[in-house]
């Protein structure tokens, strides 16, 4: 039976993996094709000869399929889809954590591109393309009418080759044309520094570096920082937009002990995969605060979703993007690969967040400043057109404003969480309580 790789989808990226990977079994097969089925293909054949047979132009047989299938696939949720040969290929590529491009998120929105997140230090970040910017043009032909996977792969090209963005920008009174020079990016799955007495640790993507990056910045910061002065550490997974699944497995579990990390369930009642924490906190207990907002998708959700749950660590910010669904990858050889919806996935607690996100035990606003007010830079799954409504998902909706302020001193998520830490600030919610964790064993 062919090997199948589950992955989650937080949105079509360029120079960004919100992919989660995980080997496991197929899910159930679906019934057989009836004869009403049948007739429908037929009619899709038809259709397709006559395409090809008296459109005024020839097309191109190859990409009318391409568009078929996609159509079909795109029509079901916004995380489904077909990729070509290069496309899955890029996809191998990217969750290694080094690839080519500019170094933006970005998705389909008013038939415009919009940019959700630039990676830091990359090509498109130092160019100041910002999040929630609209590209139009690029390489001056207009976006509107292509697909999104037409448009990335226009932005696509060799290193050290320039590209020229024409952008809309809320706010701005005329388009702002950017030139921006592709590069390899190197995404830096870790990022760390000591603050005192304090280990922050940020997680800006789970590639398949990230689980050993985190223990190397774990080791680096004790021994910069004695035990017994060590308050403990912040863990940012704001603006994450997701990665590999074994890779957030594996992060939880470096600070948790016991109990399910995550679970997935499918269409058959006995399609479900568990995944539990191994003994050993690679932090010794110290008390850890996990930070969130709407840019925090998918992998780093779950990563939250365990450690809150588990009651092994304090969330603090505001409502994560909400992305709760797993897509299978299927290998079609040659022909690329079948990204599909197979099941959504569970916190401990047994809650999906698919359409909610994770609440955090703390809200705290971060305020936009002056030159970003007024822009929308709310995000969430229960906003996507077509999205998987959510068991859990209420009116409310998932997501919230995707902005971290570039100084720390201006970042009052990450100052109230070291306050916390250093008892400058209390709240019942930190530390959490052990004894109130959910452990399904």
């Amino acid at each position: 039976m062919m090997r199948k790789l589950s992955l989650l989808f937080a949105g079509a990226l360029m120079g960004a993996s919100a992919m989660s990977l995980v080997y496991g079994a197929p899910g159930s097969t679906a019934n057989a094709a009836g004869s009403e089925t049948y007739k429908q293909l037929a009619i899709f054949g038809d259709i397709f000869e006559r395409v090809r047979a008296q459109y005024v132009t020839p097309p191109d047989d190859k990409s009318l399929v391409e568009n078929a299938i996609n159509g079909m696939l795109t029509s079901l949720d916004p995380h489904s889809s077909y990729m070509n040969a290069e496309e899955a290929q890029d996809m191998r590529v990217q969750t290694k954590g080094e690839f080519g491009g500019l170094g933006i998120e970005v998705t389909m929105e008013n038939d415009l591109v919009k940019v959700i997140t630039p990676i830091d230090d990359t090509p498109a970040a130092k160019a100041g393309v910002l999040a929630g910017d609209y590209i139009a043009k690029i390489d001056g032909e207009e976006v509107r009418g292509l697909s999104l996977n037409d448009a990335v792969e226009k932005m696509r090209g060799l290193v050290n080759t320039p590209i020229k963005l024409t952008i809309l920008r809320q706010g701005a009174d005329k388009p702002i044309e950017l030139t921006v020079v592709r590069d390899i990016i190197k995404v830096k799955a870790v990022k760390f520094r000591v603050e005192n007495d304090i280990g922050y640790i940020k997680i800006t993507s789970f590639t398949e570096k990230t689980h050993d990056d985190l223990e190397n910045a774990i080791e680096t910061i004790e021994k910069q920082v004695p035990n017994e002065k060590l308050k403990g550490y912040v863990l940012d997974l704001r603006l994450n937009p997701g990665g590999l699944l074994d890779q957030a497995v594996s992060v939880s579990d470096a600070f948790l002990n016991r109990g399910e990390i995550v679970s997935t369930r499918g269409r058959d009642p006995k399609d479900v995969t568990r995944f539990d924490a191994r003994p050993g906190d690679d932090i010794d207990g110290k008390p850890l605060v996990v930070l969130v907002n709407g840019g925090s998708a998918s992998a780093s959700e779950i990563v939250a979703g365990a450690l809150q749950d588990l009651r092994r660590a304090t969330v603090v910010g505001t409502q994560s993007f909400g992305k709760g669904s797993v897509q299978t990858i299927v290998p079609l050889g040659e022909n690329g690969a079948l990204r599909l919806t197979t099941a959504l996935y569970y916190t401990p607690s047994g809650k999906s967040i698919q359409g909610k996100g994770i609440t955090p035990d703390i809200k705290v606003d971060q305020p936009l400043p002056p030159d970003l007010q007024g822009r929308d830079l709310t995000r969430g799954e229960s906003d996507l057109k077509g999205h998987i409504k959510g068991s859990e998902e209420g009116d409310t909706g998932s997501g919230s404003a995707a902005y971290v302020p570039p100084e720390p001193k201006d970042d009052l998520q990450l100052i109230f969480a070291q306050q916390l830490l250093r008892g400058e600030k209390t709240d019942p919610a930190f530390p959490p309580n052990p004894d109130k964790a959910v452990l399904n064993q």
